[in-house]
């Protein structure tokens, strides 16, 4: 069973609120690198570029706007079936002393996001890391929290919360997938 729990224009609303958010938070954009964790956060990064470039003159978007690939700091690595290693695309002027915001789909244990941090470690020394995300689910297993939320999205743990993006799937959607119930219904 699956039941939609936001929309093509939900979702509009919610990443123009935390491009504001975030515009406000650092007193606006200069010295923000926005870093999508593929696969779905790298389109969302790119969305919430474009509208912190359509607020603040001078904001190169794609600039701006890179991917960190976190596939070889993951903790489950041996669990999982191989998986294929992504590409890590910075700014040409790289991340050092700026505002890195990861940018995600659906914020869970916190382990991605840890895989993340680790993974930006590697490749720089921002000024600081803030977390976007447009749902955070919970059930979080690590000390972690984002900055900013799209959605706070209470769910069971059997449950999943599957994010749509039209880049990607054609659609822009937020559903929770239930397990069916028996057979009922």
């Amino acid at each position: 069973m699956t039941g939609a729990v936001m929309d093509a224009p939900d979702m509009a609303r919610a990443l123009t609120r935390i491009a504001h958010e975030i515009l406000e938070r650092n007193g606006g954009a200069s010295g923000i690198v926005l870093l999508g964790i593929p696969t779905r956060g790298l389109p969302l990064a790119k969305r919430l570029a474009a509208r912190i470039a359509a607020v603040e003159p001078g904001f190169d978007a794609e600039a701006c706007t890179g991917a960190i690939d976190i596939t070889m700091y993951r903790d489950d690595l041996r669990r999982q079936p191989t998986r294929s290693i992504g590409e890590t695309t910075l700014p040409q002027a790289g991340i050092d002393d700026e505002v890195v915001v990861l940018v995600d789909d659906v914020f869970h244990t916190g382990r991605t996001v840890r895989a993340a941090l680790d993974a930006v470690k590697d490749v720089g020394r921002p000024r600081s890391v803030q977390l976007a995300v447009l749902v955070d689910r919970g059930h979080r297993e690590l000390p972690i929290r984002a900055d900013y939320v799209g959605k706070n999205l209470p769910t069971a743990q059997a449950e999943k919360v599957r994010v749509m993006l039209d880049e990607i799937d054609g659609e822009d959607a937020v559903v929770i997938e239930r397990p069916d119930a028996g057979g009922e219904g």
